[in-house]
């Protein structure tokens, strides 16, 4: 075996390669695009590297990858724990725990110089909204910015020493079937007080929309365990990156005497047209593939990647408001979407689980956000339920 830093235009390959090695007979899977995930990696492209540093490796048998991992810091967060945390991602493995071990070490000593006392994961560089967990109940269809792995990937983590330190809960809405009855009349009632204003995403005006989102972002998770204000050229850097899987018509805003008060973001699930190209390029077949998908409107699934309310207005009902936007003003033109994944739900988000339960939504999958600690005397605790 062989490890190699990916730095070079053949490690790119193989790091990209392995996904399409571990899932080719996984009906579920839906291939990131290679174009996005080297984008990830790139400081010009992400602006995670203002405020972080990252590194990554894949772990290879011959010719062969075998594993891969990333292990990365983000600056702004790393030092509001306990102790001093950093993070892993990207990984993916054959069953087998020693090849497992070797990239769980190499990330660890990496993080060790860095001066880390623990390492979480499996993350993302960015916010937790994309690829943010080890799936662990609910292999069924994967959606889009949702990370889905073999059910062995627990075993390998658990063996090596990680426990969980939240869990993640995803709910399925049924969009064909009505919402229960005092939902709706709680929304209509909420959404027609004369000093609340509803209105969505407009491209020409994106910059309002991104201090909006900042404010009610700060608003409603200011006061949470961890937090850490959102960076707005990030935040910026997405939604104009990800222009081809925005609508304007899913992303809401919540306004009180015109402030901002809530947000709302769904996002089509492009996973639907990703299991179409099988090998995540872009290449000029594949681009006609995925215009034709879009320009048909065969997208059937979303998925809400973010709802916040400021604090003062979380007992308001602006969130089934927000809905009844939705169901009244959206829904009526694109009737080909049927099914909405509601994610994700912390385990010390007990007001967020509530809401989703409102809808009538059920709870189809968990993940598993773990921890490892460095020092191994040291006594582990979960993250905090929040009051």
């Amino acid at each position: 075996m062989k490890l190699l830093e990916v730095k070079t235009r053949r490690s790119k390959k193989l790091f990209n390669k392995l996904p399409r090695l571990i899932y080719r007979n996984d009906p579920n899977f839906a291939c990131p695009l290679t174009k996005m995930v080297e984008e990830t990696f790139s400081k010009e492209k992400n602006a995670f590297f203002k405020h972080g540093t990252a590194t990554r490796w894949v772990l290879i048998e011959g010719n062969r990858p075998i594993g891969r991992i990333a292990a990365f810091i983000d600056f702004d967060k790393s030092h509001v724990y306990e102790q001093a945390t950093g993070n892993i991602g990207f990984f993916e493995c054959i069953n087998d725990k020693e090849t497992a071990a070797i990239l769980f070490d190499t990330a660890k000593e990496w993080l060790k110089q860095q001066g880390m006392e623990a390492m979480d994961g499996p993350a993302n560089l960015g916010e937790n909204y994309m690829n943010h967990g080890l799936l662990a109940m609910g292999f069924t269809q994967q959606g889009f910015g949702m990370p889905y792995n073999p059910p062995y990937y627990l075993e390998l983590f658990e063996s090596y020493g990680f426990k969980v330190y939240y869990e993640q809960y995803c709910y399925h809405l049924d969009y064909t079937k009505p919402f229960p009855e005092r939902f709706w009349k709680i929304a209509e009632w909420v959404a027609k007080k004369p000093q609340y204003s509803f209105r969505h995403l407009e491209w020409n005006n994106i910059d309002r929309y991104v201090d909006d989102f900042a404010k009610v972002y700060d608003g409603a998770w200011s006061k949470h365990e961890h937090y850490k204000a959102l960076d707005k050229g990030e935040l910026k850097n997405f939604i104009e990156s990800s222009k081809i899987l925005l609508d304007p018509e899913f992303v809401w805003f919540a306004y009180a005497d015109d402030d901002p008060i809530a947000m709302f973001v769904m996002l089509p699930d492009f996973n639907q047209a990703l299991r179409h190209l099988r090998n995540g390029k872009l290449n000029l077949w594949n681009i006609l593939k995925l215009m034709r998908f879009i320009k048909k409107k065969r997208f059937t699934r979303t998925r809400i990647i973010i709802m916040g309310v400021v604090e003062k207005y979380q007992r308001s009902g602006i969130e089934s408001a927000i809905f009844w936007q939705l169901e009244n003003k959206v829904m009526p033109h694109k009737p080909q979407y049927n099914e909405i994944e509601l994610s994700w739900a912390g385990d010390f988000n007990p007001k967020i689980i509530a809401l989703y339960k409102s809808t009538g939504a059920t709870h189809k999958k968990t993940h598993y956000q773990m921890r490892y600690l460095f020092d191994r005397s040291k006594p582990f605790t979960r993250a905090k339920i929040i009051e």
